[in-house]
């Protein structure tokens, strides 16, 4: 049943944010598409049931988004540079780093974070390793590079996603 509830308001969610109304009539439709949509197709889902609901959780999730917005543009900034001064060195690689995360979907929105993040790309997921293409390789050993590319994610994931 929780699934169920976290896919209706995920879903719910996504239809008020792209209609952009809250009018009744609107409101109604993508209340019953959703359920629908919730019912008939996640009766099931195991990968959203490690999202935690907790206020903890909510205020991390709004807290992680600028987290991530900071480290989207710190990178942003080195990769520009590079591009504009190639005399800057460069060092890629592909690096594994291991994760703390137990839920299958706070790896992926891990997973996704890195990915979303340039200069940085997941190649694979095995169980808590995490393999990632590098452009500049700062270190090569697993706990290193888990300080570097995974630790500023990572503690916000864990209350948000266990």
């Amino acid at each position: 049943m929780k699934n169920n509830a976290l896919m209706f308001l995920t879903l719910m969610s996504v239809w008020v944010l792209l209609n952009a109304s809250l009018d009744p009539t609107l409101l109604a439709i993508g209340a019953g598409v959703s359920l629908l949509i919730s019912f008939a197709f996640c009766s099931k889902c195991d990968v959203i049931s490690g999202i935690n609901l907790s206020p903890k959780a909510i205020a991390y999730s709004f807290m992680f988004v600028f987290v991530f917005i900071g480290e989207l543009i710190k990178a942003n900034i080195s990769i520009s540079k590079r591009v504009l001064a190639p005399s800057l060195p460069i060092n890629p690689g592909i690096v594994q780093v291991k994760t703390k995360l137990k839920s299958k979907v706070g790896r992926m929105v891990l997973a996704n974070a890195i990915t979303l993040t340039p200069g940085t790309f997941t190649l694979d997921i095995k169980g808590e390793d995490l393999f990632i293409h590098w452009v500049d390789v700062k270190s090569t050993d697993v706990d290193g590079a888990t300080k570097e590319i995974v630790s500023t994610f990572e503690k916000y994931l864990e209350v948000m996603y266990g």
